[in-house]
């Protein structure tokens, strides 16, 4: 493979520092925001900035009501409890993602059914799920269908809408990759029953380790009973059924503030970053969705040329200390879900063997994605 064209800069043979796939883009508003949030005296999790968090969130999203989880995983965890799942109940996961989505399936104590992804948006294929559904006796259906908003793509809501409502079964949205990214006029987040993001230290947004719930006033607002240890409104400590500590913490939420007040910069950067890739590397196939008219680009995925080994790219950049990884591997080839139930598999089987993400945070500096492109073509001349 001939090398690309780049810039004016190309790296030198000097001492170069790591480069990290997608590192927390801070700035002095973030660090004046926790200052404001620590002087306050609030730092446990209520305050108020935990309650502008959640109003400025719901907002920016457009849903009724927002609430400011410890993590994307209790989030999801609280909407498949939301929607009704059960133990013993069966909920539809796409397999194309990352474990924490089918882990909460499990802490709900259902079981996780893997449905395949379309080439068409690199999500859920509503086509498969209906063809399977139409095979199960009714009164075995699943208690609900968990989209996942892949890398800041999202699945045909529309037809996945559609596959749902003919069945009577709740749609769980896992945003945790969307924040910002818009699919049919509609921002991510607003296309299921209930929907989660995820604010970890990797996310287009970070509270360091954070994630929200979004959705219904009144589905949110039992949401937050639950994720407060399901106190009772006495004053004494009371509880009738099972709570979890779930809350964000108001420090972690001044936090949310300021990285989502700088939100749309860092979109349009990384979509600076995904374009770059995309004109160096015109003979990969870039992750797109037909449905998803402005992916928030949180991860330039793409797959491969047939006989480039991702894990063997990642190796060699690994090497010029540059951090990339494969596509993630589906849940249904994982050893923990290995008894698991599916519905097909292959292209997730596809995306894993030849796809990979490049170094996509907001803070790269142009010099640094020269270095990144020139190592990377530099590997797959090797490999």
């Amino acid at each position: 493979m001939t090398a690309p064209v780049l810039g004016p800069t190309s790296p030198g043979d000097v001492d170069l520092g790591p480069i990290h796939l997608s590192p927390p883009d801070m700035s002095p508003r973030e660090r004046d925001a926790l200052l404001r949030a620590f002087d306050s005296g609030w730092v446990a999790p209520a305050g108020p900035e935990l309650d502008a968090f959640e109003a400025e969130l719901a907002a920016y999203v457009g849903v009724e009501a927002c609430a400011a989880i410890s993590s994307g995983t209790a989030a999801l965890h609280l909407a498949l409890l939301g929607v009704g799942v059960q133990p013993g109940d069966r909920v539809v996961v796409q397999t194309a993602t990352f474990a924490a989505s089918a882990f909460a399936v499990t802490y709900a104590g259902a079981e996780p059914v893997f449905c395949d992804v379309a080439r068409s948006t690199w999500n859920i294929d509503p086509e498969r799920l209906e063809t399977w559904l139409e095979r199960q006796p009714a009164t075995a259906l699943p208690a609900a269908v968990m989209a996942v908003d892949l890398y800041g793509l999202c699945p045909d809501y529309r037809e996945l809408r559609r596959v749902c409502d003919r069945f009577g079964i709740p749609l769980v949205e896992d945003a945790a990759e969307a924040l910002g990214s818009i699919a049919g006029g509609r921002n991510a987040a607003t296309f299921g029953d209930l929907s989660a993001l995820s604010f970890n230290g990797n996310k287009i947004v970070t509270t360091s380790g954070g994630g929200a719930l979004l959705g219904p006033a009144e589905a949110i607002g039992r949401a937050r009973y639950l994720a407060t240890q399901a106190r009772l409104p006495v004053p004494w400590y009371e509880h009738d059924e099972i709570g979890f500590n779930y809350r964000m913490s108001n420090l972690l939420a001044a936090l949310g503030r300021a990285q989502l007040s700088r939100l749309e910069r860092g979109i349009a950067r990384r979509a600076e970053i995904r374009d770059r890739y995309r004109q160096a590397f015109p003979d990969f196939t870039w992750l797109e969705s037909t449905t998803t008219e402005r992916p928030n680009c949180w991860l330039s995925a793409a797959l491969l040329p047939q006989d480039a080994n991702p894990v063997e790219v990642c190796a060699a950049l690994a090497a010029e200390r540059i951090e990339a990884r494969p596509l993630w591997k589906p849940m249904h080839a994982q050893p923990v879900f290995s008894r698991s139930e599916r519905i097909g598999g292959e292209v997730a089987d596809l995306m894993f063997d030849r796809g990979i993400c490049l170094p996509s945070g907001s803070s790269l500096t142009d010099d640094d994605q020269t270095r990144v492109i020139v190592a990377m073509a530099k590997a797959l001349d090797r490999l």
